[in-house]
C-alpha cells in the first residue's frame, strides 16, 4: 500500500509513526523539533489520514506499509519514533529491516496484548458519530461529550475534515483485537528507547521484563506527571529524552 507522507529536511531520516485514530500531524511537537537537522518523515499509516482505506488491517501489515515507502525512498541508517499503535509498528520494523534501522524511540506502549475494553467508550462515541442522521463538527462534538472527555474529542476532531472522518473506523473495530494484541517478534538485539508517561498505564513495571525479553537492551525512562499522549503533556521532557539518545 503507498501511504501518504510529509517529507521535510535533509540528512539523517527520522520517522514518525503516529498512533490509533491519529493522523502524520499527531507528532508534529517532535518533528518541528528536528526539521533544521534532520530528514523529518511524517506518515499517515493504512486508515488513517490521507492514506488508502483496506480491509485488512495488522502490525505486519502496516510495517509492511512502512517499509514499501522506506524502499520507495531510498532510506538508510532511519531514525524510528512511534507512538502508541504507532510504536507497535515501529517494533515490528525492527524484524525486517534491523540493518537499516540507527535508532528506535517508542513512546508510551509496551510489546504486550491489552485489555480489550481499554478504548471502550471512544468507540461507543465513534460508533454514535457514524450512525447519526447529521454530519458536521459542532454535532459530531455534542454525540462524543456525552462519552468522552474535551481532550480526546479534542484529538479525534482533528481527524474530522470537509464533514468526514478521515480514518476508516469499521476496519479498525473490525480489527481491534489485531490492534491491541501483539504477536512475539525476534529478539531486536540493539539498544531502543522507551518512554513513558509517568500517570500512564501503557507500560506498567509488570511489563519491563515483556519489553527486556524481546528488546534486551532496551532503556526505559519515565516522564513523570504525562500521560499517555506523553509527548504532548511534556514535550520538552521528552525531546530531551530523545536528543540524549540519539545524540
Amino acid at each position: 500500500m503507498k501511504l501518504n507522507y510529509k517529507i521535510n529536511g535533509t540528512g539523517q531520516p527520522i520517522i514518525f509513526i503516529h498512533g490509533l485514530f491519529g493522523n502524520l500531524d499527531n507528532l508534529g511537537v517532535l518533528a518541528r523539533e528536528y526539521a533544521n537537522d534532520y530528514q523529518i518523515i511524517q506518515i499517515d499509516l493504512r486508515n488513517h489520514g490521507l492514506s488508502p482505506w483496506s480491509d485488512e488491517m495488522n502490525y505486519q501489515l502496516m510495517a509492511t506499509d512502512v517499509l514499501a515507502l522506506i524502499n520507495e525512498l531510498a532510506l538508510d541508517h532511519i531514525i524510528l519514533i512511534g507512538h502508541s499503535m504507532g510504536g507497535k509498528v515501529a517494533m515490528t520494523l525492527t524484524q525486517y529491516i534491523a540493518d537499516l534501522i540507527a535508532q528506535v524511540v517508542i513512546l508510551d506502549i509496551a510489546p504486550v496484548s491489552y485489555a480489550s475494553d481499554s478504548h471502550n467508550k471512544v468507540f461507543q462515541a465513534l460508533d454514535a458519530c457514524f450512525n447519526a442522521p447529521v454530519s458536521g463538527r459542532s454535532n459530531m462534538h455534542n454525540i462524543m461529550s456525552e462519552y468522552l472527555p474535551e481532550h480526546t474529542i479534542q484529538f479525534l476532531l482533528k481527524s474530522y475534515k470537509a464533514d468526514k472522518w478521515l480514518f476508516n473506523f469499521r476496519a479498525i473495530s473490525r480489527h481491534y483485537a489485531d490492534i491491541r494484541g501483539w504477536s512475539e517478534i525476534a529478539r531486536y538485539n540493539q539498544p531502543v528507547l522507551f518512554i513513558r508517561g509517568g500517570s500512564s498505564d501503557y507500560i506498567i513495571d509488570e511489563y519491563y521484563s515483556d519489553i527486556l525479553m524481546q528488546f534486551p537492551y532496551a532503556s526505559i525512562e519515565t516522564v513523570v506527571g504525562a500521560g499517555h499522549n506523553v509527548h504532548m503533556a511534556k514535550p520538552q521532557d521528552v525531546i530531551a529524552l530523545i536528543n540524549s539518545w540519539i545524540k
